[in-house]
């Protein structure tokens, strides 16, 4: 973790954050980017499954699944 980033499955639930880096290459990042996960994005947890595995982001209004080999990609500024 740097200057206050974490990866975005390490968000707790409830807890809004703003997008700060992609790590993703190829077709994942292509549609990380196709959902509006870019710089600056705010992404808030909503929900967990109840194994933990996938958990629903609110994306740009939108709720999402991703995960948590998908979040880790997603760097977050808390």
């Amino acid at each position: 973790m740097k200057n206050g980033q974490i990866s975005l499955n390490m968000l707790p639930i409830g807890k809004k954050a703003n997008v700060v880096s992609l790590s993703a290459k190829g077709a994942l990042r292509r549609r990380m980017l196709d959902l509006g996960i870019v710089d600056g994005t705010e992404i808030e947890p909503l929900y967990k499954s109840p194994a933990g595995n996938p958990v629903a982001y609110l994306i740009r209004g939108a709720v999402i699944a991703l995960r948590a080999d998908v979040a880790d990609k997603i760097m977050v500024s808390i």
